[in-house]
């Protein structure tokens, strides 16, 4: 596969495992990529937000970016972004040591690129200035990330970034059905791929045309997404039915995300401490370990 093309299918969102003195758990790590890697998944998306990247100083940044590149080696491909400075300067560094790294993208967040009153004329040229000062030879990407405001794209300004030829992979969390179809007709005949963070729409965007899923839900049964993306287009009855399941287990993100993935990472014999930066794990009640154990098993009958 050339360097420049990302493969269809999954791209889980990696969840950092934390030991309980709250340093990077690299063994744990290792043990979540070997985990991705056997569902059949088509990469990783590293230093992402399910990461906690937000939460982690530049050197951490760096080192979990490392210890995913390293894991992966020679089993899976791996995305990385970790753009979370405000300052120009800042981002071009903190780009550029992802970029050396030699990922199959860097992925720039859209939210960080300009500021939310700011219009998409201002976002892309500053787009282009940030561009300019990154190695040219490494294929890039974007991620509506959520926080710490979402920017969206419009088509028309997809489409001007997807004309540039830079640019390979985008994490589209618009959620909207019409909008994907829109989105997808302006990305149409470039290199630039849309990848559906969003559970209950992804069946409809994989017939429109979508690349594959990435999402937080490949954290709890990416198996299961695999298959979707992978055998939707031979059997549709199938697709149906376990579309049905996806899209209403997914609304268990919005329960104590990333804890209750790394918990049910555990249930699936990855060892992951619940540690982590963004949410207290004391939020993660007896009665939300029953909903993710009963997740567990329904999740199981399907596989």
């Amino acid at each position: 596969m050339s360097r420049n093309t990302l493969a269809n299918g999954v791209w889980p969102t990696a969840v950092t495992p934390f030991r309980d003195d709250g340093t990077i758990d690299i063994q744990a790590l290792k043990a979540l990529i070997d985990y991705y890697a056997q569902a059949g998944v088509a990469g990783v998306f590293g230093v992402c937000q399910s990461s906690e990247m937000f939460y982690l100083n530049r050197q951490e940044r760096n080192e979990l970016a490392e210890a995913t590149m390293e894991a992966a080696d020679g089993k899976i491909p791996v995305i990385l972004s970790g753009h979370v400075s405000d300052g120009f300067d800042d981002q071009v560094d903190e780009l550029t040591a992802m970029a050396d790294l030699n990922p199959k993208a860097v992925v720039l967040v859209t939210n960080r690129i300009a500021a939310a009153d700011e219009d998409d004329d201002i976002w892309f040229d500053n787009l282009e200035k940030l561009v300019s000062q990154l190695p040219d030879d490494i294929p890039l990407g974007f991620y509506e990330c959520p926080y710490p405001y979402k920017r969206l794209f419009t088509p028309e300004l997809l489409a001007r970034c997807a004309q540039t030829g830079r640019y390979s992979f985008l994490k589209d969390t618009c959620c909207d059905p019409d909008q994907i179809t829109a989105r997808l007709t302006a990305v149409k005949g470039t290199r630039l791929k849309l990848y559906n963070a969003n559970a209950p729409t992804l069946l409809g965007s994989l017939r429109a045309g979508a690349a594959g899923y990435s999402g937080v839900m490949a954290n709890f049964h990416p198996h299961l997404y695999v298959s979707l993306c992978r055998d939707w287009v031979i059997d549709d009855e199938r697709a149906e039915r376990l579309m049905d399941f996806l899209g209403l287990a997914s609304v268990i993100e919005l329960q104590c995300y990333p804890v209750n993935a790394k918990y049910h990472l555990n249930l699936e014999g990855v060892p992951f401490g619940l540690t982590t930066r963004s949410r207290n794990p004391e939020s993660f009640m007896k009665y939300h370990r029953l909903e993710v154990e009963q997740l567990h098993r329904l999740a199981a009958r399907f596989r």
